[in-house]
């Protein structure tokens, strides 16, 4: 039987609009580093550990990754891959299709609406209203878990199922 993978999708937490910042280095606003911890400690909580870590370069991912990670343990590799910049699904999915064959949990952190329409091409199934959720809306903070048997060269449209879907939120 091949093994089970699990692609965990963490779209970056809620940013600033300061004038004058390219958007590529706009900084997390005030509920994004409230959120952000809260998204880790989710993934700690449903352990949804990632063996590796794909991450936009953005200064809005690589800081809610920062700050999540810190809610878990022990962190991760991470990778900052600039095709996760503004990236369409299938740009994403041509990313994860390359992760190394021993890794079981990736952790996708980036933007919509790539991260919202990767979910939705590659959800076959999904457990109770997760998949209406994520049709609806994928917020910041957002994470989803998608599972299937396979190889990562493999992962394709329809192939996944999607487990979970949370918006965690911080105190404040």
């Amino acid at each position: 039987m091949s093994p089970l993978r699990r692609l965990v999708v963490l779209r970056h937490a809620k940013a600033a609009r300061p004038e004058d910042v390219p958007d590529h280095e706009r900084p997390l606003a005030p509920r994004g580093l409230r959120d952000a911890p809260a998204a880790g400690r989710w993934l700690a909580q449903a352990d949804c550990l990632p063996d590796l870590v794909l991450c936009s370069p953005a200064r809005r991912a690589r800081q809610t990754w920062e700050l999540a990670a810190a809610q878990m343990g022990s962190a991760p590799p991470v990778r900052y891959d600039p095709r996760l910049y503004g990236a369409d699904a299938e740009d994403i999915l041509e990313v994860a299709r390359v992760v190394p064959a021993d890794v079981g949990t990736v952790l996708l952190v980036g933007h919509n609406p790539g991260l919202q329409d990767l979910i939705l091409l590659l959800a076959g199934e999904a457990l109770g209203g997760t998949l209406q959720r994520a049709q609806t809306k994928f917020p910041t903070s957002a994470v989803a878990v998608l599972t299937w048997r396979g190889t990562w060269s493999a992962l394709a449209p329809g192939v996944a199922l999607l487990t979970d879907l949370a918006v965690p939120r911080g105190e404040g």
